[in-house]
């Protein structure tokens, strides 16, 4: 059976390190792929360290990553859409039914069959559960494989591949554009995302954030005005004046501040991920008609939408490129917010 070279877990305590896991044959419809660049994601440190028990227990070992950019190596007899060399990405899932009515209507997320890229149960056989991308290769059957526009920077692409998409979905579904002013809480992984596909949308956009030190790079992001969340008097200034508002913050908040400022018939979407239940009354909805909404990454269907519309943009992640060595060190920091805003590995330094 192929082999891997990657970097695992193997406890809820241990600091990841490098180890071999195994990778299925190629199948007439799978698509082998070297992996280029993993983005890292913060879902990947909950899961590492078995922070989602409740829910999703994690398997041991874990090798995380599902923001993978890489190129093709090999190819099934029956692949049709790709070919060896080309740049191709791999997201959140590795399969589904592809019958199902949420497979038929684009949400493969949401298939009872659905297979995710990492800590997933494995149907293939190949290990108890799903490898990710903090490795060298992965086999992906062709359904689940995303083309790459071939002139974006890759390492700022594989963020894409969670973060692009789970703050696009919402967006398209909201149907932003111009003349639809959009609120952006939150400027981490996923806000800046938020702020940079909007902008392009042509929405009117405002970053809403505690930090006043974030107000100049939310600008450079493509914000047209930043909202100071902490500032009584700014907020009132925009109060039931919001078409959207997306919010990215994972943090206790209080969720009913945000939902003053949207519109009559307007929608605060949750994409961040609290630890504890959000307080939310009654009457923030009931008094202007709102609705309070959340999203889940996206299928396969938007996910190249997603990817294509980048491509039109010039769209790509701002990422800090790391060997896959310094993983634990970046864990730590991405606890302390502490990049800008993404950070992307060069699986290169996995086979030196």
């Amino acid at each position: 059976m192929p082999t891997a070279k990657a970097y695992a877990s193997v406890s809820p305590t241990a600091a990841l390190a490098g180890i071999t896991i195994p990778r299925r044959e190629t199948t007439k419809t799978d698509v082998r792929i070297e992996i280029l660049f993993c983005g890292v994601c913060h879902s990947d440190l909950h899961q590492a360290r078995d922070e989602w028990h409740s829910v999703i227990p994690t398997v041991y070992p874990c090798v995380p990553g599902h923001e993978i950019v890489g190129r093709v190596t090999q190819v099934g007899q029956g692949v049709t859409k790709f070919q060896v060399g080309d740049l191709v990405g791999v997201g959140c899932l590795v399969g589904a039914d592809h019958s199902c009515p949420n497979c038929q209507g684009g949400f493969e997320q949401f298939c009872p069959s659905a297979t995710f890229t990492y800590n997933s149960p494995d149907p293939h056989g190949t290990a108890p559960v799903t490898y990710g991308g903090y490795s060298d290769s992965i086999v992906v059957e062709e359904a689940m494989v995303l083309r790459i526009p071939a002139h974006l920077n890759p390492a700022g692409v594989a963020p894409l591949l969670c973060a692009g998409v789970t703050t696009y979905t919402p967006l398209k579904r909201n149907h932003v554009g111009p003349g639809k002013k959009v609120g952006i809480v939150g400027l981490g992984g996923l806000g800046h995302m938020g702020v940079k596909l909007a902008h392009a949308m042509g929405a009117h956009v405002v970053v809403i954030t505690t930090s006043p030190s974030k107000a100049e790079d939310a600008r450079r992001l493509g914000a047209d005005e930043v909202i100071i969340s902490k500032n009584t008097d700014e907020m009132k200034q925009h109060a039931g004046s919001f078409d959207m508002i997306l919010d990215c913050v994972s943090a206790d908040h209080d969720i009913n501040a945000y939902l003053n400022l949207v519109r009559v018939g307007g929608n605060l979407t949750l994409v961040g991920a609290p630890e504890k239940p959000l307080p939310v009354s009654a009457f923030s909805l009931f008094f202007g008609n709102k609705t309070l909404s959340g999203s889940l990454i996206g299928g396969i269907a938007i996910t190249q939408e997603m990817l294509d519309f980048c491509g039109q943009h010039n769209i790509t992640a701002d990422v800090e490129v790391i060997p896959i060595q310094k993983i634990n060190e970046a864990y730590e920091r991405m606890l302390k917010n502490d990049v800008k805003y993404r950070f992307s590995i060069d699986m290169a330094s996995l086979r030196d």
